[in-house]
């Protein structure tokens, strides 16, 4: 059985991360679905990444983005590409930090008490398979180092995971 081992406060982000990358290759090795593996993932996340609301992933479906396995409160299940932190990601193909999402022109309220969100696509063969996405209450939460760190843990996930079928 896999039991997550948190970091002591005192780690950088650095090595969180790094701790992460390893837990989460070790949790998700030798299993291929992808809505299982992104299940353990966001609870991963959820339970290890401090200051977090809601953890969870959006996949595509047709033309727009729908709802996937998370960790928080209930959520929008359609998103549209091009609306919102997560579909504006999904329509540049690059990862998006928002430090404050009162700023951001058309973000998508689903938890109000979000202040700061961290949206990473899932991009395999050049196609965009959905959105890793990461809500904190708090303001400024994420920096450039979260960002390289979620987009290593996208590379295990997809790495991981198999989309075919």
């Amino acid at each position: 059985m896999f039991e997550a081992k948190p970091l002591p406060f005192s780690a950088s982000k650095h090595e969180l991360y790094a701790s992460l990358a390893q837990q989460l290759a070790a949790l998700l090795e030798g299993e291929p679905d992808a809505i299982a593996n992104a299940a353990n993932m966001s609870a991963l996340i959820y339970q290890m990444l401090p200051d977090l609301n809601w953890a969870g992933f959006y996949f595509m479906r047709g033309d727009g983005l729908v709802l996937g396995p998370f960790q928080g409160k209930t959520a929008c299940v359609r998103i549209a590409v091009g609306r919102g932190v997560c579909g504006t990601a999904v329509e540049r193909k690059a990862s998006i930090v928002v430090p404050d999402v009162h700023d951001f022109p058309g973000h998508i309220a689903c938890d109000s008490a979000s202040r700061s969100e961290l949206v990473v696509p899932l991009i395999k063969n050049g196609t965009v398979l959905g959105v890793l996405d990461l809500d904190s209450p708090n303001p400024n939460r994420f920096d450039e180092e979260d960002r390289k760190g979620c987009e290593s843990l996208v590379e295990i996930y997809l790495k991981a995971s198999d989309f075919t079928g």
